[in-house]
């Protein structure tokens, strides 16, 4: 069995498909990105990962990037080092989710990120929270809404 369903149940409750919208603004609040996102999230009972994410982005202008995120329980944490992202997650209560990490398209930055499930389960809102040089630079929002 998968020990996040034991130790992590608040986010394998994330389980399933998502759509929503990322909108990532300035500290200022200049919207500086936006785009359509579809998450894909499971929890395998066999293999070498605990948790894998498959991403699909799509841009207006017909831009579209899509990457699997694949992660690893232990020390009572998920962990991810995917060569894009590196970092790990875990439990804040019956809702919430916590992540810090960092990408390697975005050198010297580090994000913090908070996902909360709605009480239903058929939303949840997420924010990223940017770093440089110890300084939040920029945010970025996102609204999903399960959809299988």
């Amino acid at each position: 069995m998968n020990p996040l369903h034991q130790h992590m149940p608040a986010l394998v409750r994330h389980a399933g498909v998502w759509e929503g919208t990322y909108r990532t603004a300035t500290t200022d609040g200049i919207e500086v990105d936006r785009h359509a996102s579809r998450i894909e999230v499971s929890f395998p009972d066999d293999g070498p990962y605990a948790y894998v994410q498959k991403n699909r982005f799509a841009w207006p202008d017909g831009r579209v990037v899509e990457a699997t995120h694949p992660g690893v329980y232990r020390d009572g944490r998920l962990w991810w080092d995917t060569g894009l992202i590196s970092g790990h997650a875990w439990q804040g209560d019956a809702r919430t989710c916590i992540l810090t990490w960092e990408r390697t398209d975005a050198p010297g930055a580090h994000l913090y990120e908070l996902i909360v499930l709605a009480p239903d389960g058929r939303t949840r809102a997420r924010t990223w929270h940017w770093f440089r040089d110890g300084e939040c630079y920029q945010r970025t929002l996102i609204d999903e809404r399960r959809v299988a």
